[in-house]
């Protein structure tokens, strides 16, 4: 509901019309947009609002609950950033991870809070870059 107000949910079905993916319901009040062709971004899944793109079948994604799970709190995440300034802090925090361990999700804490493991990165990538 929160991302209904805050209009990431309704940017991510227009988002879905414009790359004419198949909607599907998903659980806990998320769409799954099936079949996402555009290059950008390079994930397999990723989500806007409460709107989860796949790259694959939504049949495929339901069967791997972890990574729907991980996807759906991005979607919770949404509403805690009242929508879409998620988006710019989320690609800083990106960048940042990246600069400091050379692996966008390593450190970024979206994607930590989110679940590495469950969004299919790998959890402990090491130290720090120019730390022993």
């Amino acid at each position: 509901m929160l991302n209904t107000l805050n209009l990431s949910t309704p940017l991510g079905l227009a988002l879905a019309a414009s790359a004419r993916t198949p909607l599907h319901r998903g659980p806990d009040g998320l769409f799954i947009a099936e079949g996402y062709r555009p290059r950008l971004p390079l994930a397999g899944a990723f989500v806007v609002g409460n709107v989860v793109f796949t790259r694959g079948s939504a049949g495929a994604l339901m069967a791997r609950p972890a990574l729907l799970a991980h996807e759906s709190r991005h979607a919770t995440q949404y509403a805690f950033c009242l929508g879409l300034p998620f988006l710019p802090l989320y690609f800083a925090s990106a960048l940042w991870s990246w600069a400091r361990s050379g692996d966008p999700a390593a450190l970024n804490p979206f994607e930590r809070l989110a679940g590495l493991a469950d969004g299919g990165y790998v959890a402990e990538r090491g130290h720090e870059r120019g730390r022993p």
